[in-house]
């Protein structure tokens, strides 16, 4: 470094130093929930570092003297705790941010600016606190934003360049938490397709974890972004230390777990900037994606009901809303339809009693008929053979039928074989001189380029308003990206962030226009499934496994971080089950039909409509209700989960048995939670295939202290395999 250059960065640290008070250096940036707090500190050297992660404590300024209670040896560096890590000066660990400046340095060093707090109402206010660097014009904004009564926060970024040239960001993550305990425990999950959702517990050591994907869309096929951190043991349902967090961002994403020398734990979340180097101009300024998460000292049950209460209030589309029973027709006729097939069907929806007819793919295409999925997708036309008078038709005799109809579309995506590949090559993402790889017999449009966006929207645009009446639509996403590549973006390495924002552009545009049509986010099953995405979407589709058994495990471990009404549970034929088994897991959060209702037995299609009555008595129970997790399937031959209203009156019990060996079932009695200990509850069983009861006091009434404390069988076994029971208090 020259002279020159040394006196102009000795002027700038010295008006740091003026600008700044004695007590704004050593202050407290308390961020608190009810029950906890991060506690930032801004330090001598100006610095912010995390003072305190966890249950907060009654007198903040007690917080500075928790890093002098731990004698784990000493950060030569200073900054291993730091509230957002930058790489290239004094940082030895994984960075939360790297960047390299207008004239090729690398370095940065973030100093404590300012902070100020804005209560957007009684119970959500967003923290902001500034950093800039000394030596160069880029400033870091940290937001926190709180849901008080939830105990739930939203972190994220924004990274502002006011250098003379152009600054490109290496490394944009959103969060940067630190976490103390004497060991550290991650629960994470992984799968496939027809396989989603498979849990893994490790003890995270020394090193680096990585949680990442780079699939470009339907990001979460392998590794979804969710994910629990346990503090000194693995959380139990109601006992332990532990942390639920997701990125929200339906794209690529990396969660660093690193614990430090010092072994402490430095938690990372952001976009994953595999191939993606961001470049900023002078004065723009980037944004990250949302890292939400949730702490909780008594289990994982309170903690995923935090995040279940936030999702219904603030993030998930019509979180308190009503939502609509259907009938799909995918496995009814697959591609082999025609309109007196689907009037017929439409017929079936009615009799069945549910409230909407869902009409599946295969619907379009002309020149390159969707009569199998190797043809058709990008022609959102009318297939003229199966649907001579369109689908204005069938929305008329839906409504003839007394029902709604629905939808669905796949927007994103192209066939080879349609005319839009035809007529617009360079809308699709692939490389111009590698061989295409297909990904499902399809490859995806490219979302960066605005006039893919119109067209996108345009095609949902069309739809309704040629069908104004329309009321549902099933949004999928079947392929990932192979061979990236744009042909409208100047730098390649920007594609994998701009197609998901132009995704988002689109949804925004559709939400804005049709804001009362419910939309069921799809992906093969659980492709993209995290909280950026359903802030558009009433639902998601949890797996395309609908095998009722395999469903049972699939939905208890979703419930940890989505609450029932956004789980779109169909009744299918898959499985061996029947009938009541398969309705009866399906009615864990929103019920749908995928099955022949001609080819039912008079006894099934009875039953069948009467729990389409039982499930409309029950639903806002499951939907709003608080779900407590009692019997874990992969501990016990059986599984079991309630879910209690808000005046804990009334409560709804599912049982289902999930082993085949012999003499299995509910040998004991199951404890119940989230009840009044002082209330009294009569418990009668519900949605019953014929009139047997188990004999197990059904007519008398139990003390909440006693279902809680002894609990209740629900007398679960082979010849009973699934038991639904209704609880409510005795007045």
């Amino acid at each position: 470094m020259n002279v020159c250059r040394s006196k102009k960065l000795l002027s700038v640290l010295f008006t740091f130093s003026v600008s700044i008070s004695f007590a704004q250096r050593n202050q407290i940036i308390p961020i608190e929930t009810q029950h906890n707090v991060i506690a930032l500190q801004v330090g001598n050297d100006l610095r912010v570092s995390t003072a305190y992660f966890g249950t907060k404590l009654k007198d903040t300024s007690e917080y500075r003297f928790v890093r002098q209670m731990y004698r784990r040896g000493d950060d030569y560096s200073g900054i291993l705790n730091s509230a957002y890590t930058p790489a290239g000066s004094r940082n030895l660990v994984e960075p939360a941010i790297e960047v390299r400046h207008a004239n090729g340095n690398t370095s940065l060093d973030l100093y404590f600016v300012s902070s100020a707090v804005e209560k957007t109402d009684a119970n959500v206010s967003v923290t902001n606190i500034l950093l800039r660097d000394s030596a160069y014009a880029l400033e870091v904004s940290l937001f926190f934003k709180v849901y008080y009564k939830e105990d739930v926060v939203e972190q994220w970024t924004v990274i502002r360049n006011k250098e003379k040239g152009n600054v490109t960001l290496q490394k944009y993550a959103s969060a940067n938490l630190y976490l103390t305990g004497d060991q550290y425990w991650l629960k994470q999950f992984h799968g496939d397709w027809a396989k989603e959702m498979q849990p893994e517990v490790t003890r995270l050591t020394a090193g680096i974890k990585v949680l990442d994907t780079k699939l470009g869309t339907r990001a979460h096929l392998y590794q979804p972004p969710t994910f629990m951190v346990s503090l000194d043991k693995p959380a139990t349902e109601d006992e332990g230390k532990v942390l639920l967090g997701q990125l929200e961002w339906s794209g690529n994403f990396k969660v660093d777990l690193e614990v430090d020398p010092l072994n402490n734990l430095r938690l990372i979340a952001g976009i994953n900037p595999f191939a993606s180097e961001y470049t900023l101009k002078p004065n723009q300024q980037f944004e990250t994606p949302a890292f939400v998460f949730t702490f909780s000292d008594k289990g994982t049950g309170e903690a995923s009901r935090n995040l279940h209460r936030w999702a219904r209030n603030y993030k998930l589309y019509d979180g308190k809303g009503d939502r609509m029973t259907l009938l799909n027709n995918w496995e009814a006729t697959f591609f082999n339809f025609d309109e007196p097939i689907l009037a017929g069907l439409l017929k079936d929806t009615k009799k069945l009693g549910v409230d909407l007819f869902l009409l599946d793919d295969g619907w379009f295409g002309n020149n390159y008929p969707r009569n199998n999925d190797r043809a058709g997708l990008g022609d959102w036309q009318e297939n003229v053979k199966k649907l001579p008078h369109g689908v204005g038709f069938l929305v008329r005799e839906a409504e003839n039928n007394g029902v709604k109809f629905g939808i669905w579309v796949e927007p994103e995506m192209v066939n080879p074989k349609s005319d839009l590949y035809l007529k617009h090559p360079e809308w699709v993402i692939k490389q111009p001189n590698r061989q295409e790889h297909l990904y499902r017999n399809q490859l995806v449009l490219d979302l960066s380029n605005p006039k893919v966006q119109n067209f996108v929207f345009g095609i949902l645009d069309t739809l309704f308003t040629k069908n104004p009446n329309l009321a549902f639509i099933k949004w999928d996403c079947n392929a990932v990206i192979y061979n990236a590549y744009s042909s409208f973006l100047e730098k390649q390495s920007h594609l994998y962030v701009d197609y998901v924002k132009g995704l988002y552009n689109v949804l925004d545009r559709v939400r804005a226009k049709y804001p009362k049509v419910e939309m069921m986010l799809c992906s093969g099953g659980g492709g993209r499934v995290d909280y950026g995405a359903l802030k558009y979407f009433n639902e998601f589709w949890l797996s395309d496994n609908t095998d009722p058994l395999e469903r049972v495990f699939i939905q208890y471990e979703y419930s940890y971080f989505y609450p029932a009404i956004s789980h779109s549970n169909h009744v299918t034929d898959w499985g061996k089950q029947p009938l009541k088994y398969r309705t009866d897991v399906a009615m864990m959060g929103k019920l749908g039909f995928d099955i022949v209702v001609s080819k039912l037995s008079p006894k099934d299609l009875e039953f069948a409509q009467k729990a389409v009555k039982t499930y409309d008595s029950i639903k806002t129970i499951i939907w709003q209700g608080d779900m407590y997790r009692l019997a874990d399937p992969r501990e016990n031959p059986y599984a079991s989960v309630m879910y209690v209203n808000e005046l804990k009156d009334k409560a709804v019990m599912f049982n289902y048995i999930t082993s085949n060996r012999y003499g299995a079932g509910s040998l004991s009695p199951i404890k119940l939670k989230g009840l009044d200990p002082a209330k009294k509850y009569k418990i009668r069983e519900i949605n019953i295939y014929q009139e047997s009861r188990f004999g197990n006091g059904s007519n008398n009434s139990y003390s909440g202290d006693y279902l809680m404390t002894v609990g209740y069988n629900p007398g679960v076994n082979s010849n009973r395999m699934s038991v639904v029971l209704q609880i409510e208090e005795a007045k």
